[in-house]
């Protein structure tokens, strides 16, 4: 009892500290501030190698990260998306025995929620919590991440504080968004604004629909302006990357925003990721250019 109390006071103590970092870093937190944390008097790093990481005092994983990887370069470990949309997590190394692999196989058997740090650039990362290993693929030395516990059960005080984050978000979406920042350097892939608490990753197909995958390729890194006005059809993007704008917006008189932030857009191309195989996909492209041209459709 006294070390299930101690492991549930420690993720607590996490997640708090990480609330208030992501709060003051939407673009990403760096690692140095994310090691800034303590508990009960003790600094303990939370961003550490290898990417998995257990305390001492503690039976189970409490956070895992990925690598980051430049773009355009092959990562070390092929963390994806599932085609069940859910994240797949690589094991340290392939001995099922290793003492990290271990800590996550314990973490899934208790049910304890982790963190997963997601690399945005360089010793910089976006915090995905409350995370849960739910399944283990021991042929492929992976283990499955979801935003829901297996049964879904609620009566923890960790249940409780998140429960919203739980049922609002599931992961793949949340790591969609870096995924694609990433791609794009952090820029509007319209207007090239750089500040990334401005940007959205926006879907291509929306991801209800059949090719709606959470993948770079179905993304394209927006301004909220530019992002709002993809989504309603008044700007379309060709699978030749050349910008639209509606007809009759483009006979609109009105302020600066509209003649500099919509009708100039007309014509321009999109900047795209260097990586090939991360650029936008044109067969999702002429799908949803086919709907701008056709938005009652």
């Amino acid at each position: 009892m006294v070390a299930e109390d101690l492991d549930e006071r420690l993720r607590l103590a996490v997640f708090a500290h990480l609330d208030r970092l992501s709060a003051a870093h939407s673009d990403g937190i760096p690692s140095k501030v994310i090691n800034t944390f303590s508990f009960d008097g003790e600094s303990m790093p939370l961003v550490v190698q290898p990417g998995i990481w257990k305390p001492r005092s503690l039976s189970a994983a409490l956070t895992i990260r990925t690598t980051f990887t430049p773009p355009g370069q092959e990562p070390p470990y092929e963390d994806a998306v599932g085609p069940d949309g859910l994240v797949r997590y690589k094991w340290q190394g392939t001995d099922p025995m290793d003492a990290h692999n271990r800590a996550l196989r314990e973490a899934m058997h208790q049910q304890r929620p982790l963190v997963y740090f997601y690399p945005v650039a360089r010793a910089t990362y976006h915090a995905l919590y409350p995370v849960y290993l739910i399944d283990e693929d021991l042929t492929r030395h992976e283990v499955v991440l979801d935003t829901v516990p297996i049964g879904q059960s609620a009566g923890s005080p960790l249940e409780r504080q998140y429960a919203q984050r739980l049922t609002t978000y599931r992961l793949h979406q949340q790591v969609f968004r870096p995924r694609v920042l990433r791609a794009y350097r952090s820029r509007c892939a319209m207007c090239r604004l750089g500040h990334a608490s401005l940007l959205d990753a926006a879907h291509i197909v929306a991801d209800k629909q059949e090719h709606g995958d959470p993948v770079v390729p179905n993304g394209l890194a927006l301004c909220k302006i530019h992002h709002a006005a993809y989504d309603v059809h008044i700007l379309g993007v060709r699978p030749d990357y050349q910008v639209e704008v509606r007809e009759d917006i483009l006979d609109e008189i009105d302020g600066p925003m509209l003649r500099h932030g919509l009708q100039e857009m007309h014509g321009a191309r999109i900047q795209v990721p260097r990586a090939p195989r991360e650029r936008p996909d044109p067969e999702r492209l002429e799908r949803r250019y086919e709907r701008f041209l056709s938005p009652a459709a």
